[in-house]
């Protein structure tokens, strides 16, 4: 897996970001059974610049902890067996399937793990975890749906040692 990170802003996670970052993501890859060698874009930021990008892309007026945007549609979240053939999804350079991008607030980051109680490390990995959800056609607008990424979000960090 190839992740590309990147960090702007002054604030600073006390964690190798971009390290756990890639640990969290080929975890998620790998429960998923995800047969193909990927690639994830990381922009951690501040809350200014996310609320810019949540208005722009989203047309909501405020800061978010995470957003994420998948590079391909999934007919069925998880199931990579409709990529064969589909070059378009891959980059032609190193073969490897893009999954897409995903931008982090670094404030929300440290305020989520002080207002959830847990580590600023649970709390990074699980946004991760949540986002990478997203890139391979995971969502949360059903009851049913939420329920199914909780599980696995919460299985990723499990198999991690990163809990509660």
């Amino acid at each position: 897996m190839t992740l590309y990170f990147e960090e702007e802003g002054e604030e600073a996670l006390a964690l190798p970001g971009g390290e756990l970052a890639e640990k969290v993501a080929e975890t998620v890859l790998e429960d998923a059974g995800c047969p193909y060698e990927a690639q994830v874009n990381l922009l951690l930021t501040d809350d200014t610049e996310i609320h810019k990008m949540n208005l722009e892309f989203r047309g909501i007026d405020r800061p978010t902890d995470v957003l994420s945007f998948p590079m391909i549609e999934y007919e069925t979240p998880g199931t990579f067996d409709f990529l064969e053939g589909r070059e378009d999804c891959f980059d032609p350079e190193t073969g490897e399937l893009v999954l897409g991008d995903i931008v982090i607030s670094k404030s929300r980051v440290i305020r989520q793990a002080e207002e959830y109680g847990h580590s600023v490390k649970r709390e990074f990995a699980f946004l991760i975890a949540h986002s990478m959800l997203h890139l391979i056609g995971y969502d949360h607008m059903t009851d049913d749906e939420r329920v199914v990424m909780e599980d696995r979000q919460r299985q990723a960090l499990n198999a991690l040692g990163i809990l509660r």
